[in-house]
């Protein structure tokens, strides 16, 4: 019934198609059901018993009769009743809750955060209806937060541990909305250092750990007194350092993070203790395997980097212990995917804590022993679920130095490849481009690197291993002929080989396409002769290898995006027209194409160039501070007439009978030019401060050259030009003396300025005769 009524019986949000039904679902069955489902909840009131999933359900049906008027004229006069004989109960500590306490801590923390033992609960769903007809329904939330106070502000000693429980517990299911409406946000601060923080103290480890509970969904209160934020921080640390309860310390941990997040005032506060806190949590997550706990480390190392590196050695060992015992442990009892979950966190939070010392060298070298443990551990065992972490961990021991150790482990890549890792190419994809960049004289002292590097391309370009990996072997290829331009010549045809064979076959992507297309040009680039003598030895079909790449080149210049590739695109067509002695025929065939295609690409350059200054401007301009209010959404009340209709329901209509209103809006992203590609993020030596290679001074250089020495091919090229591709012509000469100029200010910058001689000033100038010479 409640999948019925969700799915099909609310008019106003399902798609037009069951408008119809959904009107007469509502006229015919929620009035029946409803009284129904009273006397169920009646049956529970007077306490006997009702199956939780039976109640769970029945509390999901009044959920959504709230959203509708006719519905909720059957609801209103009870709700009340519901809320404080039902909800009221459900969300209090129960006889069950505490045995499973007092037995099996760890397991009440796993229950307590097991996604789905949430969606079966009959507490959460309990919450989940007193939070939406407070924020839905007038005079909800008053009744309700009128019961909440007449119970804490009771007559001492009549409110039980428990009932103060579930009372903090509807509160904070309320909180969102209590933080958005005047009338209470107010007053939450003094409700939470009278009936929250005085339960920090609480015999009932239930209650202290509501208490951190409670913090959390408040944590968006602003304190107008910060000594009451300083009491909240420091109640929440001693929670997590001296409470003996496990569940206590985990709601603690999770308190505190976000408090630091939340509030600057925090993170200031806690700093001088960040040390011995990150530790206890470490222990804390040791002994409970809580994934919750490992999110809330990985914060609190970002958020503290400098107290970290300290310690980060013993933090990598604790962790790399904890990982070896979740690994490790017994997996029969059933909960082998939430220890692989908890392992994987773990796996994170190392991650997170390379990214901190990975400037530190001397950290870094202490620290690299320990996770090459954990990656021999994981590629020996064959441990595919943790394939993705340990490949994070060898890009970050590799993006600046590479050591000895780390060498070894390329080896051990390219036998994961071999073994099963061929599906986790593009996840090798950073280790492979840093084995290649970081260090390129390791890397060519041994020929067995390149011969590894173009085993796995090679695996990847010839079998069915799908376009996106097949892409990033492409780009791979490209960045090793870029990278070891006259390093490699006994190599090149091997790779420029793969990426032509792979153009014979279907390309459905358009990257692809311009990938296969870029090696080749790389190679270009590499050597110009050789390249065009290896073409003309291939023979991959009957026409001319040489003739079938230029021609689709040209043809499919518009498949260039972002900067590097437009701009290799360009670096290709400049040397494709320098090529005095060794141009092949087809070139000269086609030389009143290959300006304007260059033309083409330029124009891209420039979008390109702009869109990456606007980006590099609002970044620089973006203000971090965000919306004082958060971005918890609240419903907004509604009179007791009206339905909650959702405005979305249309849409999701359009979508499911395939109506496509938006068919712009694919060509308006087209438009958008990005200035960087995906592969982009694998910068190649061209992108290095160190290279002062720029497509717009050598497209000029080639051209004035041209112009001088070989006047007739040049007329070739430009002859065809009409009036407004030779402004464009002249305005990339101009550019290019514009980039110049800038590189050379750069550089004379960097070199500390103008150096100017001392030399004397003459009293007098005779501008007709002969210029003065300057003093030594």
């Amino acid at each position: 019934m409640v999948r019925t009524f969700e799915r099909y019986g609310s008019p106003g949000s399902v798609g037009k198609s069951y408008n119809k039904f959904a009107e007469w679902y509502l006229r015919t069955f929620p009035a029946t059901t409803l009284a129904l489902i009273m006397k169920l909840l009646d049956t529970y009131r007077q306490q006997q018993f009702v199956a939780p999933r039976v109640l769970q359900q029945s509390l999901n049906y009044l959920n959504h009769s709230v959203d509708h008027a006719s519905s909720w004229k059957v609801i209103k006069p009870h709700i009340q009743t519901v809320i404080v004989d039902v909800i009221f109960p459900l969300l209090c500590h129960s006889d069950d809750d505490q045995e499973m306490w007092e037995s099996d801590p760890i397991e009440y923390i796993r229950t307590k955060y097991d996604v789905f033992e949430e969606y079966l609960s009959p507490a959460m769903a309990a919450q989940t209806l007193l939070h939406n007809s407070a924020g839905k329904r007038q005079q909800v939330l008053n009744n309700t937060v009128e019961f909440c106070m007449q119970v804490l502000t009771g007559q001492k000693g009549a409110v039980t541990g428990r009932q103060k429980d579930g009372i903090l517990h509807m509160l904070g299911a309320l909180s969102t909305i209590l933080l958005k409406k005047d009338l209470y946000k107010a007053q939450v601060e003094n409700l939470l250092v009278n009936y929250v923080y005085p339960e920090f103290k609480s015999e009932h480890g239930f209650l202290r750990a509501r208490a951190c509970w409670a913090l959390q969904h408040f944590v968006n209160t602003k304190f107008s007194d910060m000594s009451n934020l300083g009491t909240a921080v420091e109640m929440v640390r001693q929670c997590l350092c001296d409470d003996k309860e496990l569940p206590v310390k985990v709601e603690a941990a999770i308190a505190l993070q976000m408090l630091i997040e939340y509030h600057t005032a925090a993170y200031q506060y806690i700093q001088a203790n960040i040390k011995p806190i990150l530790l206890e949590l470490l222990n804390l997550m040791k002994q409970t395997e809580n994934d919750e706990l490992t999110a809330v480390i990985q914060k609190l190392v970002i958020k503290y980097q400098d107290e970290v590196l300290p310690i980060a050695v013993d933090m990598v060992t604790h962790l790399a212990g904890i990982f070896q015992q979740v690994v490790e442990s017994d997996d029969d009892s059933g909960d082998s995917d939430d220890k692989v979950i908890v392992a994987m966190g773990v796996l994170n939070t190392i991650e997170s804590i390379l990214t901190v010392i990975d400037e530190s060298k001397e950290v870094l070298a202490q620290v690299e022993p320990i996770i090459l443990q954990i990656i021999g551990f994981i590629i020996t065992t064959q441990s595919m679920e943790y394939y993705e972490e340990i490949l994070s961990h060898i890009h970050v021991l590799t993006s600046i130095t590479i050591s000895d150790a780390m060498w070894r482990i390329f080896d051990s890549l390219y036998e994961m490849f071999k073994n099963d890792g061929y599906d986790y190419f593009t996840e090798m994809m950073p280790c492979l481009h840093n084995y290649v960049t970081v260090d390129p004289e390791k890397f060519s002292s041994d020929p067995k690197h390149l011969e590894i590097i173009y085993n796995m391309c090679k695996t990847v370009l010839t079998t069915d291993s799908g376009e996106d990996a097949e892409c990033h072997a492409a780009k791979l290829i490209e960045i090793l002929l870029l990278q070891y331009k006259g390093q490699i010549d006994s190599a090149v045809s091997l790779f420029i080989s793969l990426a032509l064979e792979r153009l014979t076959r279907e390309v459905k992507t358009a990257e692809l396409r311009a990938m296969c297309l870029q090696v080749v040009i790389a190679a270009l680039y590499y050597n110009p002769p050789m390249l065009f003598e290896m073409l003309n030895s291939l023979q991959i079909s009957e026409q001319s290898v040489t003739e079938q790449f230029i021609k689709q080149w040209l043809h499919d210049c518009d498949v260039f995006m972002g900067l590097h590739d437009r701009k290799m695109c360009v670096l290709g067509l400049c040397c494709l027209m320098n090529t005095p002695h060794s141009r092949p025929e087809i070139v000269t065939q086609v030389a009143n194409q290959i300006l304007p295609a260059a033309l083409l690409i330029f124009r891209g350059l420039k979008k390109a160039y702009q869109s990456r200054a606007d980006v590099n401007k609002a970044l620089d301009n973006d203000d971090d501070d965000e919306d004082e209010d958060g971005d918890d959404y609240v419903p907004e009340e509604l009179e007791d007439d009206e339905d909650d209709v959702n405005e979305d329901a249309d849409y999701v209509d359009g979508l499911n009978n395939g109506d496509d209103d938006d068919d712009d809006s694919d060509d308006d992203e087209d438009d958008e030019d990005e200035y960087e590609t995906a592969l982009e993020m694998y910068g190649s030596i061209l992108e290095s401060a160190s290279c002062d290679v720029d497509e717009y001074v050598i497209f000029k250089e080639v051209l004035s050259s041209l112009h001088t020495e070989d006047p007739g091919w040049y007329s070739s090229l430009t002859g065809h030009l009409d009036k407004d591709q030779q402004k464009e012509v002249q305005e990339i000469i101009t550019m290019a003396d514009q980039r110049r100029a800038v590189e050379e200010s750069k550089k004379i910058e960097m070199l500390g300025g103008y150096q100017f001689q001392n030399v004397s000033v003459p009293n007098s100038f005779n501008f007709g005769g002969a210029p003065p010479h300057p003093q030594p």
